[in-house]
Parts: structure tokens; sequence; C-alpha cells
């Protein structure tokens, strides 16, 4: 297999360091993320999500262990911007990334300021804008789009920096079930092209998109595993005071009083299949 595109080593974080003893938000995280994946990330609030992905995007250092990204460790400088480069970071709020008046003024941002030729510079926002569905709102002003359309915004914006990863942090929280679903559109299209996704959520719905998923608590994982068998270990979660998919929720009541029923099930469509299968005598879906 090849080198992982992210490699993090037995990384420690704190926000006090000078505290006696420090209170670490992470402790000896050890994680691989490997070119074109899609990894999802939960936990309950303060479980050390977002300062994961803040040392991914060398925004922070950590304070013990290392983190490497295309063979680039964070903790050396001339590796800031080469890195942010690489990795492309999508906040929870639109509107704090939107600095122009503009939308494809505000996507070609990022790559003009590093110095990126007029002509390079062009393809790159309609690649962008066309890859999340915003071609048709360039020309438009971003206060007058809706919060999925600023969202996507944000995603071009990021994009156009044409990043081999992008991390998505808790993004689609403050949407509606339509724009949420506006945003999880346009990361399958990324995905499709190769774009390495790192989705940190509290929907546990969207966490069924990953190919694979982490829980985290109290700053270490906790859990990892494709999502089926993550979410298939529902009173770990419980314990955790983490819900999981409607859906799953669902098949395990189903299991709990038939256990020849699947506990595992994560769409609407495989809960259909099951019971249909049921009623004409066959299984359900393993």
């Amino acid at each position: 297999m090849a080198d992982p595109i992210i490699r993090m080593s037995d990384v420690y974080f704190t926000y006090t360091p000078q505290a006696e003893p420090p209170v670490y938000a992470l402790e000896g995280i050890n994680l691989e993320v490997h070119a074109g994946e899609y990894l999802v990330i939960v936990g309950h609030n303060g479980s050390g999500k977002s300062t994961l992905a803040k040392l991914v995007n060398a925004l922070l250092r950590p304070s013990r262990g290392d983190v490497v990204v295309k063979g680039m460790n964070t903790r050396q400088a001339e590796n800031v911007l080469p890195i942010r480069a690489t990795v492309g970071m999508v906040f929870q709020n639109p509107d704090n990334q939107i600095v122009a008046t503009i939308v494809e003024e505000d996507v070609a941002f990022g790559p003009a300021n590093l110095g990126v030729p007029e002509a390079d510079l062009r393809a790159r926002v309609d690649w962008a804008l066309e890859a999340v569905g915003m071609g048709a709102y360039r020309k438009r002003a971003p206060h007058l789009l809706s919060a999925g359309q600023k969202q996507r915004v944000a995603i071009a914006g990021a994009m156009a920096l044409q990043p081999s990863v992008l991390i998505l942090d808790e993004s689609t929280a403050m949407l509606d079930p339509a724009g949420r679903e506006d945003v999880l559109a346009a990361v399958r299209a990324l995905h499709s092209q190769g774009v390495t996704i790192i989705t940190i959520t509290h929907f546990m719905h969207e966490a069924v998109e990953g190919d694979r998923m982490i829980v985290m608590e109290a700053g270490r994982i906790v859990m990892e595993g494709t999502p089926r068998s993550v979410f298939a270990q529902v009173e770990t979660l419980r314990a955790l005071r983490l819900d999981v998919p409607q859906v799953t929720e669902l098949s395990y009541e189903l299991h709990r009083r038939d256990a020849t029923f699947p506990a595992n099930l994560l769409t609407v469509g495989e809960v259909t299949q099951a019971i249909q299968c049921r009623l004409s005598g066959g299984g359900g879906v393993q």
C-alpha cells in the first residue's frame, strides 16, 4: 500500500502548556489517512475533533509527536504554506470565510494571494465553481445566497487552491436539511474526483457517507472502523453519549426482538430490503 497522505504519530496537544499538569486536548493520537479516502470523525463536544483537524492543516502544532502531510512535518516552519495548500479547510459558518462581494472573486481570493497566474486562476475558479454546482452563481453577491449555497462557495474557495485533502469541520451544522444535502452532494462529487475527504460531524446519518470513521472521546480515538461496523456497536456508542442513525436504531431494536433480523443496517433501502426478504421467506441484509 502507498504511504499515507497524512500520518499522525503519538500526537499530544495542550492549549495550556504552562499548567501543571497540562490538560491535553489530544492524547496519544496515531492515525493514518490514505489518498482518496473518505474519513468521518465523530465525538461529542470537547472530544478533540476540531483540534485534530487544525493540527492536520498546520493551524496548530503538536505539543508532542509528529504530524506529517505528504512527507512534510508540520513542525517545520517552511512547510506550513505548502501544507495549507495541500489541505483545504471549511469551517462551520461560511460567512466567516467569505471575504469578497462577488462569488467568483471570493473563490479566486486564496489562489490569487498565492500568486497563481491570471490564466491559471481563471481556470481554477471555473473548475471549483462547477465542481460544487455554483457556476451559474459566479456573478452573484454572496449575501444573496442561501446558507447551503454560501457553504458551497466556501468549499469552492478551498478547492481553488487545488488541495489533495479537504477537511470539513461541522460544515453542515448551521444548515437546514436542504442546505446539508447541497453540501453533501458537492463533497460526494469532489470525492469521486479523487479528493481525500475528512469530515467532522455530529449528524450520524452523514457519517454513513464515509469509507471509515473514528470516534473520539476525551482526546483519544476510542473506536475505528467502517460506519457499518462502528454503528453496529449501539450500546458502546450510547455509553459515549453518541447517537446512531435512526435507521440503524430501528434495525437494532428489531434485532433485539428477533435475533435473525440484521442489526447493522444503515439506509432506508437496506431496512426495506430486509423486511421484504423476510416477508417473502428469504434472508436480510448481512
